[in-house]
């Protein structure tokens, strides 16, 4: 297979599979169609921002922090009701509910309320959730009856001791990283420390294909990409990145990468045969893969703690990197030397020492929402700040909206039950 050179080609591949049928609208899976925060090619997206944007629909919540996603008309979100983190399927015109199925038990801890942190994903007639406890269910989409389920504690030996605990990652804090999807694989974080690091499952029946390293869960979500040629899963995880191959889970390559709580939470972002990955104690670091006569070779070739991000996942565009940094700041980074470009304050509000922003890909503008429930849309230019608009959307949240259909889906509540919002930031031509 030749290395793969484009951005086109590498937005293509990193979707995990699930581009293959999908409607241009959907937003089936954590970070959009391609998981990078990158809207579909061909979806319609706004220009500017509109003035008072239409909310066409409000449903009241439960806790947690798991993200909207969107698929076939029908929208899946995933909350606290009585103690039980529970997975509800609503129609995406109305929100009326049309089935909701209890997944798990309700985690919580001091980060936030009780409730799953954990986008679900959809794929074709089957959504899969996963618990703050390490629960993953494979279920209908029409009818949310379970087709089969693992646990990851009970059947794979991974560690859960909690909040007081002194294992960092998950086993802290909670499940978070949603799964991805590649054929007919799907590959999960699950943090078991006998091999079963990483965990290939067969997406229709939940039969095990194969299991990789003995690397704890940390927070961020596994991707699939290719580099320098091989097409592989990347995975962040406590003790670092690392590809593994698709077929056999063999290691191709790892670049360590450790912090004293494991809180690795953003989702690595892959250009070209770069990823770009980091914390808030270890600054941003630029990864560049390459192959060799013995296999590939991982360099760290540059680290700015200046770029340091939290659990706020950056988005590429181009050959530059924006993303929410250590003070607050929005910034513009080159992606081969993590150079910054420019750096602005005055967007995020919260007087709290963590902030958490969201940035979605519209073509060449950049839409951000903000923790504060505020929408800013953002020129993609690396040489300087240029604001398009702004608008207030929802209260205080930390959970990524949901783009399909020239709709934002969005739910507030950072610290307890909150709403789920349907707002028209682009009308249906095909409605007038």
């Amino acid at each position: 297979m030749p290395p793969v050179r484009l951005l086109a080609c590498t937005l293509l591949l990193a979707s995990g599979g699930l581009t293959a049928g999908l409607r241009a609208e959907d937003w089936p899976q954590w970070r959009g169609p391609t998981r990078n925060g990158q809207v579909a090619p061909g979806a319609r997206v706004p220009r500017r921002l509109p003035a008072e944007p239409k909310v066409l629909w409000r449903l009241k919540v439960g806790e947690g922090f798991a993200s909207p996603v969107v698929s076939g008309g029908k929208v899946f979100h995933f909350d606290n009701q009585g103690g039980k983190e529970t997975l509800h399927a609503l129609g995406a015109e109305n929100a009326q509910e049309l089935w909701r199925a209890v997944v798990d038990d309700t985690f919580q801890d001091e980060q936030g309320p009780p409730g799953p942190r954990c986008t679900p994903l959809v794929e074709g007639d089957r959504v899969y959730a996963q618990s703050g406890l390490g629960e993953l269910q494979c279920l209908s989409v029409a009818d949310g009856h379970r087709l089969w389920r693992v646990n990851f504690t009970n059947d794979f030996g991974a560690a859960f001791l909690g909040e007081d605990s002194k294992v960092p990652g998950a086993a802290e804090h909670g499940y978070t990283a949603a799964p991805v999807i590649i054929g007919d694989r799907l590959i999960a974080c699950v943090g078991g420390t006998d091999g079963a690091g990483v965990v290939a499952f067969e997406k229709r029946t939940g039969k095990i294909l194969w299991k990789s390293q003995d690397d704890l869960a940390a927070y961020a979500a596994p991707v699939i990409a290719t580099l320098a040629g091989v097409t592989q899963a990347v995975c962040f995880t406590v003790s670092g990145l690392i590809g593994l191959a698709l077929e056999n889970g063999h290691l191709l390559w790892r670049v360590p990468l450790q912090t004293k709580y494991g809180r690795n939470c953003a989702t690595p972002v892959i250009i070209n045969d770069w990823v770009m990955a980091g914390s808030y104690q270890a600054g941003l670091v630029g990864v560049r893969v390459s192959a060799m006569a013995t296999g590939l070779k991982a360099e760290r070739v540059w680290t700015n703690k200046a770029l340091a991000m939290n659990f706020s996942s950056p988005v590429a565009v181009g050959r530059h990197l924006y993303g929410l940094g250590p003070t607050k700041n929005i910034v513009c980074a080159e992606i081969e030397t993590g150079r910054i470009q420019w750096s602005k304050e005055g967007y995020i509000s919260s007087s709290a020492d963590v902030a958490h922003a969201t940035f979605l890909v519209f073509g060449e503008n950049i839409l951000v929402c903000t923790d504060g429930g505020e929408l800013v849309l953002l020129a993609a230019d690396p040489v300087q700040c240029r604001e398009l608009g702004r608008v207030q959307v929802c209260g205080k949240n930390w959970c990524n909206p949901a783009y399909a259909d020239g709709r934002l889906y969005v739910r507030d509540g950072l610290r307890s039950t909150g709403n789920l919002y349907c707002i028209e930031l682009m009308p249906n031509p095909e409605a007038r």
